[in-house]
């Protein structure tokens, strides 16, 4: 059989090979004892159907199992089918996979180019994918519980994307419980692509966690629109069905201010997209609760009581009460006396983060309108008024 190149291929544990199933992939072992020469020997069939005993056997025999890169697409919508997997387990294998492709982006050593990219988004389109299919269903503080059981990784901008993307997936879930898979799969691609841009700034600007100077600052607020325009021309490479303007319109809005004060349009209020609103308060959220080796990070509900202050200026109301909804088992206590300045820039890392005393006036404020606290509830008043007109109904009809 013909040497295989390592790089080829990717290993995977045994217990979370499909069985009493068709394979969907192949499975290899490394046939060689020399690192530096590793060969690789297939030793199942793709469509095979492998029962437990099988999987016994090669585990007796073999060190290692693994799979064709070109297949890692059919083994991560196989693995969340593996019901005794835990989320966990399955997120971090999701996650590794779409830090490979988000690396191949931001990978300073290689020249990027179109293939690089139309091979990331079609990669970081499945990992969305299978990501989907493990945390919809979960709600904000159990995002948060899985996310605080990752791994890190060294470069911020990766495990801050992942994040934002499965936020993105459980708000989304939460503002619109009819969305389906393909638009869900919007949410979290946008949250995952959304700091594309990025791969046009050098390195040591953004994991700057000291203060920058303005003049990098200014280069940092250039994101939206490099990762835009990167994307311009190359919307068809991650599946037709994607609506990739909207794509387009998260990774350019996401920095937009419902007050207009945001970058790079100054857009307020309905000019921003509601994918866009999403993944920005998800982007907030992440960047103010995920522990970094730099700075220290405010407890869940500190945060929604910082980000509170931040509704109508930054953040959308409406989304941002079903995010706090969504968020169980915490209640704002209208306690909070800090908030953070409206050029809080949520994806960048801080040495500190900036908080600083909310002024009087703002203090004072309220800024949930009777109309947004009432947003997705049914009013008792009105349910009171419906109830009478339906007995007066009856009472003429009789």
């Amino acid at each position: 059989m013909a040497e295989l190149k390592a790089k080829s291929f990717f290993s995977v544990g045994f217990d979370l090979v499909l069985v009493d199933e068709n394979l969907p992939y192949d499975l290899y072992i490394n046939s060689s004892s020399h690192e530096t020469n590793e060969k690789f020997v297939r030793i199942f069939p793709k469509n095979g159907r492998l029962c437990e005993e099988d999987l016994k056997g090669f585990k007796g025999k073999y060190h290692q199992l693994y799979i064709l890169e070109s297949q890692r697409s059919a083994y991560l919508k196989s693995l969340v089918k593996k019901k005794d997997a835990s989320p966990v387990t399955k997120t971090e294998i999701i996650k590794d996979s779409a830090i490979l492709y988000l690396d191949k982006l931001f990978d300073e050593e290689k020249e990027f180019n179109t293939e690089i990219l139309e091979e990331a988004i079609e990669g970081c389109r499945e990992s969305v994918e299978a990501m989907v299919e493990v945390v919809k269903d979960f709600d904000i503080t159990e995002v948060q519980n899985l996310i605080g059981s990752l791994s890190f990784h060294d470069f911020y901008t990766y495990d801050h994307s992942i994040n934002v993307s499965m936020y993105c997936i459980s708000l989304f879930r939460a503002l619109k419980p009819d969305a389906t898979d393909l638009e869900i799969t919007m949410a979290g691609l946008g949250g995952l692509l959304h700091d594309l841009g990025k791969i046009q700034i050098p390195t040591q600007i953004i994991n700057n966690p000291g203060k920058l100077s303005d003049e990098d600052f200014e280069m940092i607020k250039k994101h939206p629109e490099f990762g835009n325009e990167l994307l311009d021309g190359h919307t068809d490479c991650g599946g037709d069905d994607v609506n990739w303007d909207i794509i387009r319109r998260v990774i350019l809005e996401h920095h937009e201010n419902v007050n207009g004060t945001g970058y790079p349009k100054k857009l307020k209020d309905e000019e921003i997209h509601v994918m866009a609103k999403v993944t920005s308060i998800a982007d907030f959220f992440d960047a103010i609760t995920t522990k970094r080796s730099y700075h220290d990070v405010l407890s869940t509900e500190d945060a929604l009581e910082v980000m509170a202050k931040s509704v109508g200026r930054k953040i959308d109301p409406k989304i941002f009460e079903i995010f706090t909804r969504n968020a169980s088992k915490i209640v704002l206590k209208g306690k909070g006396n800090q908030e953070l300045p409206d050029d809080f820039d949520a994806c960048k890392p801080h040495n500190v983060l900036p908080l600083q005393k909310v002024e009087a006036n703002l203090k004072e404020k309220n800024f949930f309108k009777k109309e947004d606290q009432d947003f997705g509830k049914v009013s008792q008043a009105k349910e009171s008024t419906k109830k009478k007109s339906k007995s007066k109904k009856k009472k003429k009809a009789a």
